[in-house]
């Protein structure tokens, strides 16, 4: 009894462990991804106001 008890709180923490790793890797992932967004916003070259980018071309 007291081994399935152990066995289940220690599953449980592992489990809690694995998605709390994921989580981070998850923001991180999402933070990386956010700077080079805006990276390539700060390439775009200004637009003058009143004129607009053709995005059909």
């Amino acid at each position: 009894m007291m081994d399935s008890i152990a066995s289940a709180a220690m599953s449980m923490s592992a489990a809690q462990f694995s998605v709390q790793y994921a989580t981070a890797l998850e923001r991180k992932a999402m933070d990386t991804m956010e700077m080079a967004a805006q990276e390539l916003l700060n390439m775009l070259p200004d637009v003058p106001r009143g004129q607009f980018i053709d995005t059909y071309a």
